[in-house]
């Protein structure tokens, strides 16, 4: 590990980012050139004292977890996250679509959006990154590890994952998410992660396995529309609005509602309902 390398690196990082950047106010009194310290390490999800200590040449080695929450929190671009991982002694990760390192610009969106429900989603449906109010719609969907990351391979193989959607959608659903496993199977390739995740499903879920001998490809909704359960508020007609990101294969995914209806009025609410513990 370059030490002194990486110090320099992370800091000038820092100070080119400003507050407007990443959706924190400035303040009347702001003297700190970019942002601060504990801001960065509040952005990564990280204490204050471990990313000061990184930064003054001290600490140990960072993991390749803490440096892709870094490479996310500092809002770096592929070849700069590639960077920090050189200088801190690392491979480079992927930048197929295992990779869960953020278009920044994606993220300087998601910064803004802090009063709406939005997440960052890969092609297997894997949700990198959510705002507060995502979590409390849909709950934390980026503590699940292995297959189970894939929100569609919950969706075949643990009857829980469905509760968040009226059953009367379900057999749609199913349809939906087949064809955008489709979707990427044909453009990544049988030799991708990808074929995992569909060798997993056909071997455990008949569903599934019908689905894929249909062949559908990139089904969609109509008019993108999106009932969701809620344990506290019921269930809210959401239109959910898509951002692709084609370099990277993800996709910022944005819920809103019409303006006047009763669930315009119930997201208004997600702010005060707390977080939402997944399919519960």
């Amino acid at each position: 590990m370059d030490r002194a390398q990486l110090s320099d690196f992370l800091r000038t990082r820092r100070e080119a980012l400003q507050p407007e950047d990443v959706g924190l106010p400035r303040g009347p009194r702001r003297r700190t050139r970019g942002l601060r310290r504990e801001e960065i390490a509040l952005l990564c999800g990280i204490s204050a004292d471990y990313y000061a200590r990184i930064e003054q040449q001290r600490g140990p080695l960072p993991s390749e977890a803490m440096l892709g929450a870094l490479a996310r929190g500092l809002h770096l671009t592929l070849d700069e996250r590639d960077h920090l991982f050189r200088m801190a002694g690392h491979n480079t990760p992927s930048r197929g679509l295992g990779t869960d390192h953020v278009n920044p610009g994606i993220m300087r969106i998601l910064d803004r959006l802090t009063d709406t429900p939005a997440q960052v989603v890969n092609g297997l449906g894997e949700t990198l990154v959510q705002t507060r109010l995502a979590v409390a719609l849909v709950g934390n969907e980026t503590e699940f590890t292995g297959l189970r990351r894939s929100f569609v391979y919950r969706w075949f193989t643990d009857p829980r994952a469905r509760r968040i959607y009226p059953e009367a959608d379900h057999s749609l659903n199913s349809r939906v998410f087949t064809s955008d496993v489709r979707a990427v199977y044909s453009r990544q390739g049988a030799h991708s992660r990808v074929r995992e995740t569909v060798e997993a499903l056909l071997a455990e879920s008949e569903e599934f396995a019908a689905l894929w001998s249909d062949h559908e490809i990139s089904l969609r909704r109509p008019d993108d529309r999106k009932r969701i359960i809620h344990p506290d508020l019921g269930t809210l007609d959401l239109q959910c609005q898509i951002l692709y990101d084609t370099d990277q294969a993800q996709a910022l995914l944005v819920y809103t509602a019409t303006p006047g209806t009763e669930s315009h009025e119930k997201l208004q609410l997600l702010s005060v309902v707390g977080d939402r513990r997944p399919h519960l």
